[in-house]
């Protein structure tokens, strides 16, 4: 069922968003001054998002009334360290004209009732060092910096050259 907020509501994605899909991760993106590097396609998120043999994220979906104002898009990970699993949110967006309303906040509570019921440890995700009112709202629920670690992250020609290098074996 999905969170009921006055007019505001979240609901599952269903294939049929992906089109939605794509237009909140592009906007994002733009948020994050990061249009330029958006290749995704319709294609590549349904098959990534519901293909049934294998399902590797998962959207949520924000609306107010029947306007879509934001969307999570999450996976689970696990920690060896807490020996369970955990969610990753890959992307938490609200729309310029309706922050401030608590969207963004029923988005993670949604998250975190998910990640509970599900047996998971914690729920994580990285925010870039600019985005100043991204940090404090999520300093406000509670969340804290992981101090003393970096992302690092294989793509493009160095993510091909290192599989090569396997093939090469």
């Amino acid at each position: 069922l999905p969170y009921i907020m006055s007019a505001f509501y979240i609901r599952e994605a269903q294939e049929s968003d992906v089109g939605l899909i794509l237009e909140l991760i592009k906007d994002l993106a733009i948020y994050e001054k990061l249009e330029h590097e958006v290749v995704a396609t319709e294609a590549l998120l349904r098959q990534s998002l519901f293909n049934p043999l294998r399902k590797v994220a998962e959207v949520i979906l924000a609306y107010e009334g029947a306007v879509p104002v934001g969307y999570a898009l999450f996976f689970h990970n696990f920690s060896t360290f807490l020996g369970v699993p955990g969610i990753y949110l890959e992307d938490l967006f609200i729309k310029p004209d309706y922050r401030k309303k608590g969207y963004g906040k029923a988005l993670l509570q949604h998250i975190a009732f998910l990640a509970k019921e599900r047996g998971c440890g914690r729920v994580e995700w990285s925010v870039l060092d600019w985005n100043t009112p991204s940090i404090e709202f999520y300093k406000s629920l509670g969340a804290r910096a992981q101090d003393g670690w970096s992302v690092y992250r294989l793509t493009g020609d160095a993510l091909t050259n290192l599989a090569q290098q396997k093939q090469q074996q």
